[in-house]
């Protein structure tokens, strides 16, 4: 724990320190102080003191604020750096969106990399960033009115050893199905006078296409009557082993025109280690039985899974490729609270158990993503939108790349730029007020039956959001 004389910092704080293994065990404090423009902080490390001071300007309390935490964070990164002899691919920013700062400082100074520089963010991330902006030309719209529509399926067949989402297999929860698409109906039906300009429809989980046949096709209908302008249209398909000629139809059939593929690594002995019930072969399959339908294809894989050699992830990289998708989403593994592989990595760091599942060396994790940073660029792919979490392996990020066709969805969701309108459990509902600089929020329960209960208070709630 890290001691400061702001208490409200330390949190922000405490986002640096768990970027160093090991920094959690020191005797750490920051003392932090500002007067005008100028911007105070002593750090101390077993005793010792840095000083570090910075300058900055701001006209109001918010952007005051941000700098305080903006240097604080700097000056801790700078000792920890030292300390460990080792510098991080994000430098001191730890926050989910590097790209929206970026904005921010472009409408400040007309340039964003002297900032990061600052900030310790390495050459290739700045110039990542960089390239990010440039394939956002043309999607990027920052305008009042604009909603995306997301419907939360959280069925899976099985859930993976990493997800911390609140999905369980599907054989637990069918008893909830006919309940939901109920419950769904009436969000859609409540949905359909708040929404203004719809710049994209999203249909994710959970895996939708664990549901069967006709249950997405009652999904998708309810849907329907709300996208009236022709707008981009996902279903985040899923696994492989859920796939069949007939919810392809249907989606089809209803004006779908994105669906995922969600093959996380073409490793048949990495996907039976993190719970998969398929093979990459199925995966193969998959592509292929997609192919007559016309659909964008997007295709995830995942960085630093347990247990995955640099060779295996390489070749996950070169076969998704090959199957030239639209767009491939290169993911950093991220364990989070619930997660199953989370929680046995905290039971065996207690020396109670043992496991051949171990966590990737940093290193390797660097080289898969390097490596896939190459290839992609190499095949044409450009990355156009990241975000980060915390406890990602590596301190690295999650990017989308595109060959053709950038899904709006995922510009508009990262860079906080559109109203988004989110239905079902676990559904978190965003409202912009562009000219307040603010965004509200509204979340659903996460487990399925509390939300059935509460569905009547949640578009209550939404619906009260949209009045002022």
């Amino acid at each position: 724990m890290v001691k400061c004389t702001l208490s409200w910092l330390g949190p922000e704080l405490m986002d640096v320190v768990r970027l160093f293994d090991g920094a959690e065990e020191l005797d750490l404090a920051v003392e932090a102080s500002q007067s005008g423009p100028r911007f105070e902080n002593r750090v101390y490390i077993g005793g010792a003191e840095h000083l570090f001071c910075d300058s900055g300007e701001y006209s109001s309390p918010l952007e005051q604020k941000s700098l305080v935490k903006r240097y604080a964070k700097l000056s801790l990164y700078k000792v920890l750096s030292e300390y460990f002899q080792k510098d991080l691919p994000w430098g001191s920013l730890t926050g989910i969106r590097p790209t929206r700062l970026a904005y921010q400082q472009l409408e400040k100074t007309g340039e964003f990399r002297s900032l990061f520089r600052d900030l310790r963010v390495s050459k290739e991330n700045t110039d990542l960033v960089g390239r990010v902006l440039a394939a956002q030309r043309g999607i990027y719209e920052k305008k009042e009115g604009n909603v995306d529509l997301f419907v939360s399926l959280p069925f899976c067949p099985t859930k993976c050893v990493y997800c911390s989402f609140i999905t369980a297999p599907i054989g637990q929860t069918r008893q909830y199905m006919p309940a939901y698409l109920s419950a769904l109906g009436r969000e859609l039906r409540a949905a359909g006078p708040l929404i203004g300009n719809l710049r994209s429809v999203y249909v994710g989980g959970g895996t939708p296409f664990a549901l069967e046949a006709g249950e997405l096709r009652e999904v998708l209908k309810m849907i329907a009557p709300l996208r009236k302008n022709g707008c981009e249209f996902t279903v985040e398909a899923g696994r492989p082993d859920t796939f069949t000629e007939e919810k392809l139809q249907i989606c089809r059939d209803l004006g779908v025109t994105r669906i995922c593929i969600n093959a996380q690594s073409f490793s048949d002995r990495t996907l039976e280690a993190i719970g998969r019930k398929h093979t990459a072969a199925d995966v193969l399959a998959a592509f292929e039985m997609a192919a007559p339908y016309g659909f964008e294809v997007n295709c995830d894989l995942i960085a630093g899974l347990t247990g995955e050699s640099l060779e295996e992830f390489r070749n996950s990289i070169d076969t998704a490729i090959s199957l030239s998708p639209e767009n491939i989403t290169v993911h950093t593994l991220c364990l989070k609270k619930g997660a199953k592989l989370k929680e046995e990595r905290l039971v065996r760091e207690k020396g109670t158990q043992k496991s051949a599942v171990e966590a990737l060396p940093d290193d390797v994790i660097s080289d898969m993503i390097a490596y896939s940073r190459e290839e992609l660029t190499q095949a044409g792919y450009a990355p156009y939108y990241l975000y980060r979490q915390k406890y990602m392996a590596g301190a690295h990020e999650n990017v989308g790349w595109t060959r053709a066709g950038a899904c709006v969805y995922n510009v508009d969701v990262m860079e906080e730029i559109s109203d988004n309108l989110a239905v079902g459990a676990n559904a978190v509902t965003k409202k912009l007020y562009l000219r307040e600089g603010r965004i509200e929020r509204c979340g659903s329960p996460k487990d399925i039956p509390t939300y059935l209960e509460k569905v009547d208070k949640i578009i209550e709630e939404k619906e009260k959001l949209w009045e002022k």
